[in-house]
Formats: structure tokens, sequence, C-alpha cells
């Protein structure tokens, strides 16, 4: 079930991306407000967009995060093997499971790192004939 909601969330999101989907959209917000004179403005008028306005969001929220939460893990693994395979540090797999508090911890740490080196290299630069 969770490939087939997977898929179904994929196909959703990059349909409703699209231009044609906008263009969907929007004919069907002008036929209705067209329709308004028609109908009275009534409360079944109201009420028809209010509802499917309302059902289309609810719905695109779950496939829409599906989606993002996918891209997240994706990426996330993408730039932990980008540190495992090059020169950074390893310390930096993983940081995303932090606490806020150890997360802020570890941007100190980086601050605190880059004046360090801040500092080295302007005594490199200094050191360096002209």
């Amino acid at each position: 079930m969770e490939k087939a909601f997977n898929r179904l969330a994929e196909i959703v999101a990059h349909a409703a991306g699209r231009a044609w989907a906008f263009a969907l959209c929007l004919v069907s917000v002008v036929v209705w407000a067209i329709a308004g004179p028609a109908f009275h403005y009534s409360e079944t008028w109201q009420l028809i967009i209010n509802t499917g306005t309302t059902i289309v969001t609810f719905l695109m929220v779950f496939l829409i995060q599906n989606t993002q939460n996918r891209d997240g893990v994706a990426i996330q693994a993408k730039l932990d093997e980008l540190i495992r395979s090059g020169r950074a540090k390893n310390d930096f797999i993983g940081i995303e499971h932090l606490t806020e508090a150890e997360a802020q911890e570890f941007r100190t740490r980086c601050a605190e790192a880059k004046t360090a080196s801040k500092g080295t290299i302007a005594s490199h630069a200094e050191s360096r004939p002209a």
C-alpha cells in the first residue's frame, strides 16, 4: 500500500505543478463565478466552491507532504554520502536528527571553527613572500 500511495503522491504532486492544472482550476473558478447570477448567489452556489476547494486542499496537503518528505530523505542521504566520500568531517552525518539544543550547540561549534580558520588563513596570507 505504501508504494501505491507514494506513486500516487508523486503523480499528483507532479501534475499539480503543471500549467494545465492551474488553468483547470482557474476555469473552474471562472465557471463558478459566471454561474452565480443563475443561482442567485445562493448558499448552495457558495457551498459548491467552498466544499470543492476544502476537499482538494485537504487531500493535497497529505500528498505534497509525502513527496516533500521523500525528497528530503533522498537529499539527506546524498549529502551524507558526499560527506562520507569527501574530506568533510563525518560528524555532520545525521545532524538532522539532533534536538534543537544539540543543533544549536553544533552550529556554535561550527561558527567557532570558522572564526578560528579565518585567523589561520590570515596568518598564512601574511607569511607569504610578496
